[in-house]
């Protein structure tokens, strides 16, 4: 992994779900970073369907929280991924987020279901799978002082 900020992780929605890990996510993302994010308009829906059901966040509060993730990362909207999502071998249903991986050239896709992101189905496409522990032991390992900062923070 790199340290100048151009790594790049697809992050799935099981990780910006919970809102500490997804703040302590975003601010790894956050100038200077060691992370460049991206995500779909399908992993931000499905946050925030759950966000209201899982979690009983207001509409309102689901929806504000969708504006300035988008409004904070602009570069982080993975587009026109819908064609791939066929050719991918992974679970059905995290099928789009590796399809967003391939279409960014993501280095990897930080996830809690490492299980549906088998290697076989990633070998093809030079995406990694990383927890977000895995992510943030690195992130410590390559700077602990700017990792210890942002849990400061």
């Amino acid at each position: 992994m790199t340290t100048s900020g151009s790594f790049t992780a697809v992050l799935d929605a099981c990780v910006l779900l919970p809102p500490t890990l997804c703040d302590l996510l975003l601010r790894c993302c956050e100038t200077p970073r060691l992370m460049v994010p991206k995500w779909s308009s399908m992993i931000l829906s499905e946050v925030h369907r759950n966000q209201v059901k899982k979690l009983g966040w207001p509409i309102d509060l689901a929806n504000h929280w969708r504006t300035e993730v988008e409004r904070s990362f602009p570069e982080a909207m993975v587009t026109r991924f819908e064609a791939l999502i066929s050719e991918c071998k992974n679970h059905e249903k995290d099928q789009h987020v590796l399809a967003s991986a391939i279409v960014c050239q993501a280095d990897a896709i930080v996830t809690l279901n490492v299980k549906d992101f088998p290697a076989h189905a990633l070998e093809d496409w030079a995406v990694d799978v990383k927890t977000p522990s895995q992510l943030l032991i690195s992130f410590y390992e390559m700077r602990p002082t700017w990792i210890v900062g942002k849990l400061d923070d």
